[in-house]
């Protein structure tokens, strides 16, 4: 394990505030957006994951007003997703200040978005990202906020989603997100032997260990945090110093 390993905190953003559930419901306000945004650049974050959680299910643009803001205060990368459903939202994003595009609902509707969006951005701004549910045996790909089953089998759509272009990938665990217990490492070691581009972890961290855990599985780049890193029950700074030990 190396210090490249990145960490990235979320803001998820509903009516223009930071909130957090758990498994996806539960959803309550944290915090505000530009304050968060102002003390992770300054604490250390490597990334930065700026989410509007309903503007697909609400079939809306971003909030390119609140992303703007956001894109202002912060010097590291930024990475815009939520009603990122064809090249205009793309476009609108990037003229907002974000450095990359999160793809997800868009690309379930669309397949060929994806290789759209890289043809025309760069498959570098282009993160592919899918909400993932234990379903029997299986791993399936929920949409709708966690609410919906697609059928379409996960492991199966991360090794399309790279074929099509994506430069990087966040996985999301719906079952393991804001419960705190650890990411789910099952799941991503199985998207991690069918992929090789960069894969982020998201949901289930709650302790400096669990990134440590994550970043023994070979092929997974980045672990992504929000309720932890809102709630100031981990710093960064000790998370990028355990993992240097």
């Amino acid at each position: 394990m190396n210090s490249t390993k990145k960490i990235i905190p979320c803001l998820d953003i509903m009516n223009g505030k930071v909130v957090k559930g758990v498994n996806f419901e539960k959803i309550k306000e944290v915090a505000d957006p530009c304050e968060l945004a102002r003390k992770y650049n300054a604490d250390g974050a490597d990334e930065l994951v700026f989410y509007d959680i309903t503007a697909s299910t609400e079939g809306r643009k971003i909030f390119s007003e609140l992303l703007r803001k956001v894109a202002d205060i912060v010097t590291i990368p930024l990475t815009a997703g939520g009603g990122i459903a064809g090249i205009d939202d793309c476009e609108l994003a990037f003229e907002c200040g974000a450095d990359k595009v999160s793809i997800n609902s868009g690309a379930i509707k669309n397949p060929a978005f994806i290789e759209e969006a890289a043809a025309k951005f760069g498959s570098e701004r282009i993160m592919f990202a899918m909400d993932v549910k234990r379903v029997g045996g299986g791993f399936y790909v929920f949409k709708d906020g966690g609410r919906t089953d697609t059928g379409i089998d996960a492991i199966e759509w991360a090794r399309q989603a790279q074929q099509r272009g994506a430069g990087e990938m966040c996985v999301n665990s719906i079952d393991t997100d804001g419960v705190k217990n650890g990411f789910d490492l099952e799941l991503l070691t199985k998207i991690t032997k069918v992929v090789t581009i960069p894969i982020i972890a998201s949901g289930g961290a709650g302790s400096i260990e669990h990134f440590t855990e994550l970043f023994k599985i070979e092929g997974i780049t980045s672990g992504l945090a929000a309720s932890i890193f809102h709630y100031g029950e981990v710093n960064i700074g000790d998370i990028k110093e355990a993992l240097i030990k």
